[in-house]
């Protein structure tokens, strides 16, 4: 109660404008998605009240299953003497809740966003004003107890959900409008079929509003825009006979009187209970066609080094697979590309390529939906039996020796700790007071050469961007002239499949720059930084792989590469 009665006098210093004439005010001030950034600013004060208990769909049960999950987390993070965690913690676990939860990338806690020492990072975008916002609210509970508790995290959590709540019902209500369907009137299951086939090609095609008109006006087949389009309507379709079985075991339930099992009519609420279950398990369901996209570059990956050549990489994609377009400057920009070595060139990092912008199916201006991070289960493996936020190495190697990858379902071999790694954990510890941080860069890069086929490597904070295609320019695809160049170098010459790892030198992009979970300063000193190795570093938040993006790949009619003219997105 001390919590809320806090946040609640903070709020009371805003004032907040919510109009009290139209369907918002009736639905308890729900948000209106909007362009500018005065309404936005709005939209995010009442989304923090709503998750506050001041209106809203979250309640106490909610709350607490929000507590419960990032309760696991909490354990393992860093905290001051309070038992308290600092922002930059506090937008890790965030970042961590939706990702585990739904495979979403809440735009502003990108992993590889930079965080100063005043806020949360860019807020030049409406998307990315979500944590300053958030910050701006508690900062006078973060000065005066130095600190946020696991309460602040999961009222974060609450406000984001909340946005995502209203940010849905808006889209949707612009679908009525599309389809001239009356918002208080109820429709029959022909009615609410086509009213989520619409909010799908919205939702899928985001910003691309050529491509909306195209299908709007009939002028070009939806199939020829959003491949597999069959498979994405009977997705949507279930969730409707979802709703219906759960009217079934609830006969005496029902959003409105008349709407029931029986009666098979529809309410707005109705629809946007089914639009919310989409939102939190499209990824899942899309998650097969990623899972498709790594098994083809792993193919390609014969000395399991987590790394595939460019030059086969644009080989593959000229002779058949036309996701793998992405252009050499924009794999760079995403993180997702290895210069480092002398035996194969320009490589292709797998796991940070899957989690790259490039691969998230959707985009919207506060979320992403992203291909699931294969890391996480062994990260939170190792929390949940460390239960702590460093440990000495032997307890790490023994149990890390015993677990197995997440690459596919045959693959349960352990990974081989030879002495390389074994010594490069020591270092590390040695580094940090004898123990190894678990949330530091440096134990992420070992676990991603431990397992380089599940965990992105960790670049520095910064280095790596999240634009999506869209943000990166007509030329974040690469032309056939380029692919051709590529495929045609020596790089494309396969070596010898019996030369060991470190023949290969596979470890070159090590990097001995840590990064902490903590807002002081600290800069551990690592026994290799005297051996003429690399300058450290600016310290920021070590946030593990990249996921962010948006699938919405460009124009139409443009005919440099070899994507489909009129899907330059990574749709099979």
């Amino acid at each position: 109660m001390q919590t809320l009665a806090t946040l609640v006098f903070v709020f009371s210093l805003f004032s907040w404008d919510v109009a009290a004439n139209n369907r918002r005010a009736e639905r308890k001030a729900s948000l209106r998605s909007s362009a500018n950034a005065a309404n936005g600013q709005r939209e995010l004060r009442n989304a923090m009240a709503e998750a506050l208990g001041c209106g809203g769909h979250i309640g106490s049960v909610q709350m607490q299953a929000i507590k419960d999950t990032l309760g696991k987390i909490w354990h393992a993070i860093p905290k001051n003497s309070r038992g308290r965690v600092e922002r930059r913690s506090l937008r890790y676990l965030v970042q961590r809740y939706f990702s585990q939860k739904w495979s979403l990338m809440i735009r502003g806690f990108e992993p590889s966003q930079p965080a100063n020492s005043t806020g949360w990072g860019s807020d030049d975008i409406l998307s990315k004003r979500v944590p300053a916002y958030v910050e701006g609210v508690l900062e006078s509970r973060h000065k005066q107890e130095n600190g946020f508790d696991l309460q602040d995290a999961a009222f974060t959590v609450a406000t984001i959900e909340e946005l995502i709540f209203d940010a849905e019902s808006a889209l949707l209500e612009q679908v009525y409008v599309d389809q001239r369907k009356p918002l208080g009137n109820s429709i029959a299951e022909v009615g609410f079929q086509q009213l989520l086939e619409g909010y799908m090609i919205r939702w899928m095609l985001g910003q691309d509003e050529e491509g909306i008109l195209m299908i709007m006006n009939k002028s070009l087949p939806v199939t020829e825009i959003i491949p597999n389009w069959s498979l994405v309507t009977d997705f949507a379709h279930g969730k409707i006979q979802d709703l219906n079985f759960q009217r079934q075991q609830q006969a005496a339930t029902a959003s409105r009187p008349g709407h029931n099992a029986f009666s098979r009519r529809y309410s707005f609420d109705d629809v946007h209970t089914v639009v919310g279950g989409i939102t939190k398990s499209f990824a899942s369901f899309w998650q097969s066609e990623c899972d498709m996209m790594k098994g083809l570059l792993l193919g390609m990956d014969t000395h399991n080094t987590g790394r595939v050549p460019l030059s086969k990489f644009y080989g593959t994609a000229l002779d058949s697979e036309w996701r793998f377009g992405e252009s050499e400057s924009y794999l760079r920009d995403l993180g997702a590309l290895d210069e480092t070595s002398s035996w194969y060139g320009k490589q292709v990092i797998i796991s940070n390529y899957i989690q790259a912008a490039s691969n998230c199916v959707i985009g919207t201006s506060h979320y992403l939906v992203c291909c699931r991070n294969d890391c996480e289960g062994i990260v939170g493996e190792i929390e949940a039996k460390i239960q702590g936020s460093s440990a000495q190495p032997d307890a790490i190697l023994s149990l890390v020796g015993n677990m197995t990858s997440q690459t596919t379902l045959d693959h349960d071999e352990p990974p081989h700790l030879d002495k390389s790694l074994k010594a490069q954990l020591q270092q590390i510890a040695e580094g940090s007071g004898g123990k190894v941080p678990l949330h530091g860069r440096l134990f992420a890069q070992w676990l991603h050469y431990v397992f380089p086929q599940d965990c992105a490597f960790p670049h520095k904070a910064g280095v790596a961007s999240v634009q999506t295609p869209m943000e990166f320019g007509e030329n974040f695809v690469a032309s056939q002239k380029e692919m051709k160049e590529h495929a045609s170098s020596s790089n494309a010459i396969e070596l010898d499949a019996n030369m060991g790892k470190d023949d290969l030198q596979w470890m070159s992009q090590w990097s001995p720059e840590e990064e902490l979970m903590t807002d002081s300063f600290h800069h551990a000193h690592y026994p290799w930084e005297s051996a003429g190795y690399f300058s450290a570093g600016a310290f920021v938040l070590l946030l593990l792989g990249t996921f962010a993006g948006i699938f919405n790949l460009g124009k139409y009619g443009k005919d440099n590469s070899v994507l489909p003219t009129h899907a330059k997105s990574h749709f099979v």
